[in-house]
């Protein structure tokens, strides 16, 4: 029940409290932003570094498996769909890796990106097919399933929200259990699958569920 309660870092005199989850997730998005600025810099034509072969390489990866889902025509939504893996798989694993507690077990944080993802998916429907088309599928095959379609659109976010905050927040309770019994050496191969795998594999079904909705809501 401890682990459901967010620290207040500081207090500022408009907004109140702040928590430790926001806290975090400033530090990761200012790292992002940082290294995204690095690591663009002085990119070549010709006879390309290293660093600028992988981020290709990776960005590439990610522009292909994005399209085979929602297609090429609707490449517009992928540097969304990236930016999000991004900063979960930096949330998802920053707990061993930096020793802070990962903002991905706090219900807001969680909430505010899967009504992120709720937003993309509505507006990708009604910018494929109009909103007179998106507003009509409701009602489809027959009128009296609308109530069911219309509440789809609080189920969707609901589960992207409740799946990574459940997954996160037990794998984090999980360690700390078995850190707390056993303290030595038998937690470090445990963390690589839950703080590490696990928080990969977490970001992997955030983003691969938001862009096949996507895609079904464009369909």
């Amino acid at each position: 029940m401890e682990e459901l309660n967010c620290e207040t870092v500081f207090s500022l005199p408009v907004i109140g409290g702040i928590s430790e989850s926001v806290v975090v997730t400033w530090i990761i998005m200012a790292v992002l932003v940082l290294l995204s600025i690095i690591l663009v810099r002085n990119l070549r034509v010709e006879n390309p570094g290293k660093v600028q072969l992988a981020l290709e390489a990776a960005i590439g990866w990610a522009q292909d498996f994005f399209e085979g889902i929602i297609g090429k025509e609707n490449r517009r939504y992928i540097p969304y769909l990236i930016t999000v893996l991004l900063f979960l798989g930096a949330s998802n694993t920053i707990a061993p890796l930096c020793g802070f507690k990962p903002p991905t077990k706090d219900l807001n944080v969680t909430a505010a990106l899967a009504l992120m993802s709720m937003c993309l998916i509505e507006y990708s429907g009604i910018r494929k097919n109009g909103l007179k088309h998106w507003a009509k599928h409701f009602a489809q095959p027959v009128p009296v399933v609308a109530p069911i379609m219309i509440l789809e659109i609080v189920i969707r976010p609901l589960s992207l929200c409740m799946r990574l905050f459940g997954n996160m927040l037990a794998g984090f309770v999980v360690m700390e259990l078995i850190k707390t019994v056993i303290p030595i050496l038998v937690p470090i191969p445990v963390s690589f699958y839950f703080d590490i795998f696990d928080g990969l594999l977490q970001a992997y079904v955030f983003v691969f569920l938001t862009a096949l909705f996507m895609n079904e809501e464009m369909e």
